[in-house]
């Protein structure tokens, strides 16, 4: 099987000016390149690329006591995953969505790849900033994705030509701009996929040279994996194994070529010793070749041949490369279903990593693969935050109604999902998106509690030393005055052995909050962390909330220095809503765990907007409420240690509202047809983010109209086109008129439009009293393509 991308996948604050904005405010989008593209771009130029900065550090980790006796930590895996929808259009930190793939079992994977690429959009994909520190967070380097696709799916010899360019010096200018790129956006390295027919012999070579460059120039740290898929004759022929036509892409005598390589999928046990033995012959790891499955299309319902990675009483002969694990996502039409689904898939049918036992041949990735854990520094704080919600709340209290994604707040979540020790039945946790102390989310634990039924549920591998004034803190919400918990740690020098703290008591049905001195353990190291519950009388329905866990020095509670310069670069006004672009200096004392952005009301109260690790932040549109004539946006600087900063702030006045206006706005719409989730109504919604559109597929010619509900005087129009949306400018709608109607059965022609490329168009016409609009599209975008991508179609007047 091969493997192939198909197109699109699918203090005293500190107070700012009030500001009269002159430019706009636009969602910034995630890089894409093509090679010719790449070698124009620069982050100097690019004014979304501080926002796709990963600014997390990749933290070490370690791998602690196996917890289930099958697991080895010899042999690595690797995860080429489809984390984000497309490969254009994808916003840089999260989305007004609840709905988004928050991986998260980091735990289990020793690389991941963020796969995307396409033909018609762009072949060269750095990971978005939100995935960089999510994996950063949990000790997992991160790579994006150069793919080369097959001429069958657009593939263009020409890209790899443009790729291996050698300037007379020796250098290669593209390796330079993806060692450029990488190191700006804080990413790990890249996998390169070159499945593009038409090569030969000497291109291989100009290949080899190509990654030797690489290695030689790009930092120590970052990683460049390549896909079995060229040989040495420069042709393409998926090897399966590591053999003497692929071996000159990993390793050329003494010189490194690639760090690692991903086989394809059709090995043998014969084939991957083979690879063994012929990565020793060149004095590489043979852990450095990846035995690649493919689950895109099955998921843990796929046919592996586990046996012949991970043979019986032997070890490993290579690690493990996993293609698109997203699929838990992909196939899900719930979240519930896809936390289930990713579950089964990294933990096995049994929701409990150290048993894997099941008639099934899919036994979880836990089953051979022992956990790591990054959490070996204080403070050590959780949330349970899974990187979206429903809701965002702050300390308790819910400050946002609104859905959001954002996987650069995910926490480390606990390394064991589940563990529950109990002679009865289990208590059953979970994440809980209708409950949380911060973010969105918090860990529930549920059931009949009982001293039968007591039980233990062990939650977090640690490294953490404990200091004369360490101290744990929990947060919690329960139906009952008694907790019924305690919190239990184990001891590297005693490890399986935990010591128990009662929380008590506390008031019913608000968040509560125990502290407990551990500072008689100094010296010691904690190596587990867990929960305990048990009651004396039964509680049927027994709930809890776990809001917040933290271990922390209680000596370093200081609030950390303000975040300055805070500025509102950009904003954009559309009628009475508007967006906003900020960026600011990072606080001055290097413990900050993220920026929290708040708008003050007209009376005072906060809302919150969102948080990032970054110093640039995008604000997504904010309605003006009444009587309102300027707004002002706090910034926040949130210590490890929980404690915030003084507010920095700045602010903008509104414009008077326009005389006309967008009567189009969420009036009834009808188009020719739509493909599901993108209707025409997403043309009208007044917004281009989170890709809402409307797309029609099929031959063109496409329409799409509005009913504006009476008669006005229409004398503007406004299209946003595809790349309005973040999606390549080849998709913008080519040849198009509009038409209005007083009835709706008779037109007359407004506008008509031939050989457009831009992303965003406006018509200025005579004024005319219409009550519906018409867009046709006889040519829908720059190239063979017959989809209709239109983001927003406004009809302006009064």
């Amino acid at each position: 099987m091969k493997l192939l991308l198909i197109t699109s996948l699918l203090a005293i604050s500190t107070f700012g000016p009030v500001m009269a904005p002159t430019a706009y405010a636009e969602q910034p989008h995630t890089s894409y390149w093509h090679p010719a593209t790449l070698l124009e771009w620069s982050p100097t130029t690019d004014k979304d690329a501080k926002f796709n900065r990963g600014t997390i550090s990749l933290a070490d980790r370690f791998t602690g006591q196996k917890v289930n006796p099958n697991a080895q930590d010899q042999s690595r895996l690797v995860a080429l995953s489809a984390l984000n929808d497309n490969t254009s259009g994808v916003p840089s930190q999260g989305t007004g969505q609840f709905r988004t793939d928050a991986f998260g079992y980091w735990q289990y994977v020793d690389v991941m790849v963020l796969w995307g690429g396409s033909a018609s959009e762009g072949l060269i994909v750095p990971p978005s900033a939100d995935i960089i520190d999510a994996a950063h967070k949990n000790g997992v380097p991160i790579l994006g994705t150069i793919f080369f696709p097959p001429t069958a799916y657009g593939g263009q010899y020409q890209w790899v030509k443009q790729m291996l360019q050698q300037k007379p010096d020796g250098s290669f200018p593209v390796a330079d701009k993806l060692i450029e790129a990488a190191s700006y956006f804080g990413f790990d390295g890249w996998f390169i996929n070159q499945e593009t027919a038409g090569g030969n012999s000497a291109d291989a070579t100009k290949m080899q040279q190509f990654m030797q460059y690489l290695q030689a120039h790009k930092p120590s740290n970052m990683q460049i994996m390549w896909y079995d898929s060229m040989t040495n004759g420069g042709n393409i022929s998926w090897q399966n194994e590591l053999n003497a036509r692929n071996q000159m892409f990993l390793q050329n005598g003494a010189q490194k070529v690639a760090d690692s390589m991903f086989l394809n999928f059709n090995w043998s046990a014969s084939m991957l010793q083979n690879s063994k033995n012929k990565a020793i012959s060149l004095n590489r790891d043979p852990y450095d070749l990846y035995a690649g499955i493919d689950t895109e299309a099955n998921g843990y319902n796929t046919n592996v041949n586990w046996a012949g990675i991970f043979p019986s009483n032997q070890k490993a002969a290579t690690s493990l490369g996993i293609y698109r694990p997203d699929w838990a996502y992909r196939s899900s039409t719930s979240n519930d279903e896809f936390y289930t689904k990713e579950m089964k898939y990294w933990v096995g049918p049994n929701s409990d990593p150290r048993n894997t036992t099941t008639s099934s041949s899919w036994k979880g990735i836990a089953n051979y693969f022992a956990d790591k854990s990054s959490i070996q520094h204080l403070p050590f704080t959780t949330t349970f935050n899974t990187g979206h919600g429903n809701q965002f709340a702050v300390d308790g209290t819910v400050l946002s109604m609104k859905e959001w994604n954002n996987r650069s707040l995910q926490d480390v979540l606990p390394t064991w999902r589940w563990i529950t020790e109990s002679s009865g039945t289990a208590l059953k946790p979970s994440f809980d998106w209708s409950t949380a102390y911060y973010g969105g989310s918090s860990l529930k634990v549920s059931g009949s509690l009982s001293s039968q039924n007591a039980t233990h549920l062990k939650l977090y591998r640690t490294n953490l030393p404990l200091s004369g004034d360490t101290e744990i803190s929990v947060t919690y919400k329960t139906g009952q005055a008694a907790s019924h918990m305690k919190v239990g740690v184990s001891f590297a020098d005693n490890p399986g052995q935990f010591e128990f703290f009662d929380v008590g008591d506390g008031d019913t049905g608000v968040w509560n909050t125990k502290e407990i001195s551990v500072g008689n353990f100094a010296g010691r190291t904690v190596d587990a962390i867990s929960l305990k519950f048990d009651s004396s009388i039964a509680i049927n329905n027994y709930a809890i909330n776990i809001g917040q866990l933290s271990i922390r020095n209680t000596g370093d509670m200081s609030a950390p220095e303000a975040a300055t310069n805070l500025a509102i670069e950009e904003v954009d006004f559309s009628g009475n809503t508007a967006d906003a672009r900020l960026n600011w200096n990072a606080s001055s004392s290097g413990n900050v765990q993220a920026y929290e952005v708040y708008r003050v009301k007209p009376d005072g109260t906060r809302e919150f907007v969102g948080a990032t690790p970054n110093t640039a932040y995008y604000v997504q549109p904010m309605s003006r409420n009444s009587g309102e004539q300027q707004t002002t946006l706090e910034v926040v600087a949130l210590g490890t240690n929980g404690v915030r900063s003084s507010a920095a702030q700045a602010s903008f006045a509104w414009q008077e509202a326009p005389s006309t206006m967008n009567l189009a706005l969420n009036q009834n719409a009808t188009a020719d047809r739509f493909v599901p989730g993108e209707t025409p109504a997403k043309a009208f919604d007044g917004t281009t983010a989170n890709n809402s559109k409307w797309c029609a597929t099929g031959s063109e010619p496409h329409w799409l109209q509005v009913d504006l509900g009476s008669m006005y005087t229409v004398d503007k129009f406004i299209v946003k086109h595809a790349q309005e949306g973040g999606e390549s400018a080849n998709f913008n709608t080519r040849d198009f008129n509009i038409q209005l109607s007083e009835d709706g059965v008779n037109w007359v022609d407004a506008v008509t439009v031939s050989g457009n490329s831009a992303g965003k168009t406006t018509h200025n016409i005579a004024p005319t009293s219409a009550r519906y609009a018409k867009l046709n599209i006889t040519k829908a975008t720059q190239e063979s393509d017959t989809a209709a991508r239109i983001y927003e179609f406004e009809v302006w007047g009064q």
